[in-house]
């Protein structure tokens, strides 16, 4: 027999639903299920009922996995044992409970599956007589309300005048409930590789709706490799059933005509329009029925309620969903903790350069269509052609392999560059760092001397690595510190400690 004997629980969802939607639920469940313990390498046998499934293997990876197939609502390792009369549930009960009360609160929990009309006492029955063996066998005491030991004991009628089963098991490992990915149609998603975008897509899974995502690049190789990194996670350990596409349109182009054709107060609500307009257009593309974005309310300038308004007007034909709305930072941070995303987005941050000093807050779309009526629209045609498709499920090793633009030391003779605030840089900077805003730089870089190698420094990495890339391109020695300005200070330190070590090996005449 495999060693181990799992319960599979539906999400309550299920139990709402009329019998023709709720066996559509379960034949979904069912073959996501299978893709997840398949993908795994997991061997498996599953049999399916009407209000759970029961599931056969020796691998112990597979609670882990299940909990992560969304339409579940718990999981269960039990003993699987045949029974004749009620002396024998309660005998094998002691077996396999006794260790675990022994001196700890408990309680049994008695249910009786199947053809009832086969099982000759109740649930009662079994609850009284195993708990009384359980205290004479040195359990501390029952506690119905809280204890610390559920003794759960399932029966089922045997067949035919066979022995029945019980199965005893302890544990309910929740899952996330739900309902099974791909039951409620399909939409798109569009990503940055931050927190939000990857928390509203987790929640939209979880929904049962089936996601591609559109990711608008405007940080090159590095932030496509921090995007490609988030989203494997997400495609890999939640979205078992399909195999989803994440679609990286190259908006620089779009970025670069915004800031010669538009009045910077209006820069990120416009980008934001030109997003949603590419979502859009990537939906109808592929037949999907709506835009899932992470914004909520309030978060950023550009999340004000009048201008979300104005931004969902660029959408015409389909919604757009953002089920963060209502959400504070702190909860979405939670969540993507629990997602497995947390230190990967944080790694990735928010990259954008076009960031006005006076960002409008209530922008009235009369205003914002006259800013956009100079916008080429064929420039916005023309990044969604030329469109790159990544799948994720499928990636290649060498996709997440990193970029070549990083470095963790400073080398010799090397200008460091700082591309943070002013405020941030006279609060700490490496010794002998050069500052300059992020927009300059990109302007100034050309002139640079191209004899010395440079180092960027940014907050989290990001925007000096796009800077980089620029100037490898141009034929630069540069490369931006990984890890951004945390890693920066740790280098520091350690460098102070170095010099400080190698001072004191000195003489005392040489030292002074």
């Amino acid at each position: 027999m495999p060693d181990h004997q799992l319960i599979l629980r539906h999400s309550g969802d299920f139990y709402t639903k009329a019998r023709k939607t709720r066996l559509r639920f379960q034949q979904r469940l069912v073959h996501n299920i299978e893709d997840a313990l398949t993908s795994e390498g997991i061997p498996f046998r599953l049999e399916k009922t009407w209000s759970r499934s029961y599931l056969e293997t020796p691998d112990e990876r597979a609670i882990e996995v299940l909990t992560r197939v969304f339409g579940m609502q718990s999981v269960s390792a039990a003993e699987l044992r045949a029974w004749s009369t009620l002396d024998d549930v309660v005998r094998q009960g002691v077996e396999v409970f006794a260790a675990s009360t022994r001196g700890r609160t408990f309680a049994v929990r008695g249910t009786r599956r199947g053809d009832v009309t086969g099982i000759p006492f109740d649930s009662l029955d079994v609850e009284r007589a195993l708990g009384k063996a359980l205290l004479d066998a040195g359990a501390g005491r029952v506690r119905l309300d809280d204890p610390e030991v559920s003794a759960w004991v399932e029966m089922e009628a045997g067949t035919a005048g066979g022995p029945g089963l019980v199965r005893f098991f302890q544990e309910k490992a929740r899952s996330w409930g739900g309902l099974p990915v791909g039951v409620e149609g399909r939409a798109v998603a569009l990503v940055s590789g931050g927190f939000d975008s990857a928390v509203a897509s987790w929640l939209l899974l979880k929904r049962g709706v089936e996601l591609d995502y559109v990711f608008c690049n405007l940080g090159g190789a590095a932030h496509r490799l921090g995007v490609l990194k988030v989203m494997k996670v997400l495609a890999d350990r939640w979205s078992y059933g399909y195999r989803p596409r994440l679609y990286e349109i190259d908006f620089q182009p779009i970025a670069d005509e915004l800031r010669a054709k538009v009045r910077d107060q209006h820069w990120q609500i416009i980008l934001k329009r030109q997003m949603v307009r590419v979502a859009e257009k990537m939906a109808l593309r592929t037949r999907r029925l709506g835009m899932v974005t992470g914004e909520a309310i309030g978060q950023v300038s550009s999340q004000t309620l009048q201008n979300l308004m104005v931004i969902s007007q660029a959408a015409r034909i389909l919604p757009v969903f953002r089920p963060l709305l209502g959400f504070n930072k702190e909860e979405i941070l939670d969540v993507a903790r629990r997602m497995g995303v947390y230190d990967l987005a944080a790694a990735v941050g928010e990259y954008c350069d076009m960031v006005p000093r006076h960002p409008s807050t209530r922008a009235r779309p009369d205003e914002i269509e006259k800013d956009e009526a100079a916008l080429d629209p064929q420039i916005l045609k023309d990044v969604v052609a030329e469109r790159t498709v990544w799948h994720l499920r499928d990636l290649p090793a060498g996709a997440l392999a990193p970029s070549g633009l990083e470095t963790d030391h400073i080398p010799a003779g090397a200008t460091v560059l700082d591309l943070r605030t002013a405020h941030a840089y006279q609060a700490w900077h490496y010794p002998g760092a050069l500052r300059l805003d992020f927009p300059r730089a990109l302007e100034a870089w050309p002139s640079f001397d191209k004899t010395r190698p440079y180092v960027l420094i940014c907050e989290v990495g990001l925007k000096s690595a796009a800077l980089a890339e620029k100037m490898q391109q141009g034929g630069f020695s540069a490369w931006h510190f990984a890890g951004g300005i945390k890693d920066l200070m740790a280098l520091a330190a350690r460098e102070r400690q170095a010099d400080a070590a190698a001072l004191a090996l000195l003489a005392p005449a040489v030292r002074d």
